[in-house]
């Protein structure tokens, strides 16, 4: 019986490719991002007082990236440093608010009516966007119901053309996710008719009525400064 050849050796580009375990961010972007979603989420509320050392111990690093995430934090408006004391999360103010909503009025209103007639393509996103916040919705997912929400006004923006608003509305993304959480737990009722209104905006920038379009960017907009009055029916 013939002697089987010889085992070809294999050479190192032949063996199979190892995985390589996925990079993790650096530990202060891991602080930040731990932190800030938090924030937003509202796991840390206006007026809570964090300290470097628990924050160290949840996210599993040392003081020096901790205080690195805080400084940022501390630049876009969500927290106040104190020294030797910590930081203290900053609470949404009726000031704050109602600078939100006005610039949302002037930028939003202007985009939906920049994009009449609205393309297939913008139609399309913002049926597949309200669909995405009904689902969260069900899911009672508050953080990514505000997510939802803030993307469909964002879509309209963007599909507008204007670089520069678009970059300012950008700026404004946090506190935006932040003051909707904020008013979803205190009127739940709000997430279906939220839903309701994106509808009704839909229809109209579907129907092209670039008037009706704009009242309905009035209307929910400016909500958000009567619900944080309580004045809300």
């Amino acid at each position: 019986m013939p002697a089987a050849p010889p085992a070809v050796p294999r050479s190192p580009a032949s063996h199979p490719a190892k995985r390589r375990p996925a990079k993790q961010p650096p530990a202060a972007e891991r602080v930040y991002a731990y932190i800030k979603r938090a924030v937003l989420d509202r796991r840390y509320e206006g007026g809570t007082l964090l300290t470097e050392g628990d924050l160290a111990d949840a996210v599993g690093v040392s003081r020096t990236p901790v205080r690195e995430a805080l400084l940022r934090l501390e630049v876009e408006g969500l927290i106040k440093l104190y020294p030797k004391k910590g930081a203290l999360v900053l609470a949404v103010s009726a000031q704050e608010i109602a600078d939100v909503v006005e610039t949302r009025l002037l930028v939003e209103e202007f985009a939906v009516r920049r994009v009449m007639p609205a393309s297939p393509a913008l139609i399309a996103r913002l049926e597949e966007l309200l669909e995405v916040q009904r689902q969260r919705a069900r899911e009672g997912d508050l953080a990514e119901v505000a997510v939802s929400d803030r993307c469909f006004h964002a879509e309209i923006v963007r599909h507008a053309g204007n670089q520069i608003l678009m970059r300012l509305y950008d700026q404004l993304r946090d506190r935006q996710l932040r003051m909707g959480v904020t008013i979803m737990e205190a009127h739940p009722d709000r997430i279906a008719k939220n839903i309701t209104e994106h509808a009704e905006l839909l229809d109209a920038i579907r129907a092209g009525d670039e008037e009706g379009a704009a009242q309905c960017v009035r209307r929910h907009v400016s909500r958000v400064r009567v619900l944080v009055r309580g004045d809300d029916r």
